[in-house]
């Protein structure tokens, strides 16, 4: 199958697999894990921060992000489609207790700017109103098509958030498909954040694991909710060592990730019912709409798996993901079904 449903589904190479295998470990909840430790440290000096905690999956990074900053009853701010919001299983409410006020970006990037956020705090409220705890963002934008915001404008955003007492959470899940986009640093992309989550199990192609980062008291205290939420995993090193990999030298190749991408979206063009604007295609995430072509998204999703294709259907649009698993033939296999479908 060319499985475009998304970066998550890579397969470990064999260079992952043999240093998977002789991994030197340890007990990693009573921090013993030279492998685990060893990659901490490595995320530290590429992302600039103090601390870093292994965290078995983007999704719990986060949540602890939330938890760490926030009281229940408090509020969290972040773009209306952000991945805290829609597709963490309401868990900002179920393990910290706070409501989210989400905030539709104006110009469609689902990136805020600090004139969007402004309006939505609630800084010493009233009795009657849930004060705002923490603002999120979120690099590179998922349901956004894996749009991009550059180091000036999280920078900003931060800025300001400090100047009213407010902490900024980073979902980074793909912060290193915005690095290449933009050609800039991910420590720069960062800097100015409190906390930052990555995911190596994405388009750097580890197998699983994701990472948090912030100061030592931050990554101290989530260190302890890790636990409480059941990611202490003992010998972790085994996995560890596929995302020292993945983190080294995953990079390096997102570009190919990127050009397949803009190399899909060029060629949807050219199906009819199908709309998409190429130029916002500028990572590794293509979301196209079908509601021309008379036919739904889930139709066409089975109608490409009968091909041996997999693709995300949601509403009138379509989700495919490049990663490096997917190769220039099969984008040119994918375009061809899709025009024969359609």
């Amino acid at each position: 199958m060319i499985d475009l449903r998304s970066d998550t589904v890579t397969k470990p190479s064999d260079k992952m697999r043999a240093a998977m295998a002789a991994a030197e470990v340890g007990d990693d909840v009573f921090g013993d894990d030279p492998t685990v430790n060893l990659l901490q440290e490595r995320a530290c000096e590429v992302f600039e921060k103090e601390a870093a905690l292994w965290v078995p999956t983007g999704c719990m990074g986060n949540e602890i992000a939330v938890k760490v900053h926030t009281k229940p009853g408090q509020e969290i701010v972040t773009e209306d489609r952000g991945h805290i919001l829609n597709y963490e299983l309401g868990a900002a409410a179920v393990i910290s207790g706070v409501t989210i006020r989400a905030v539709k970006s104006a110009d469609g990037s689902g990136h805020l700017t600090w004139s969007e956020i402004e309006p939505a705090l609630k800084i010493d409220p009233p009795y009657f109103q849930a004060a705002t705890a923490l603002v999120c963002l979120e690099n590179t934008h998922n349901f956004a098509g894996g749009s991009v915001m550059t180091a000036a404008a999280c920078a900003e955003i931060c800025e300001r958030s400090l100047a009213v007492g407010l902490p900024v959470h980073m979902d980074g899940a793909r912060i290193f498909n915005a690095s290449v986009a933009l050609g800039e640093t991910v420590a720069d992309l960062t800097r100015h954040c409190d906390s930052v989550m990555f995911t190596l199990s994405k388009g750097l192609g580890a197998p699983a694991g994701s990472i948090l980062l912030g100061s030592k008291d931050f990554i101290a205290e989530s260190c302890i909710w890790r636990k409480r939420l059941g990611g202490g995993m003992r010998q972790i090193g085994i996995l560890a060592a596929a995302g020292l990999i993945a983190l080294d030298e995953g990079p390096e190749r997102l570009e190919e990730d990127h050009a397949n991408a803009r190399a899909l979206a060029e060629g949807l063009t050219n199906i009819n019912g199908v709309s998409i604007d190429v130029e916002k295609v500028v990572t590794n995430i293509v979301i196209f709409d079908i509601s021309g072509t008379g036919k739904t998204s889930a139709e066409i999703v089975e109608a490409l798996r009968a091909n041996g294709i997999l693709a995300i259907g949601f509403g009138n649009l379509i989700r495919m993901v490049t990663h490096l698993d997917i190769s220039a033939g099969d984008i040119a296999t994918t375009i061809a079904a899709l025009r024969n479908i359609l």
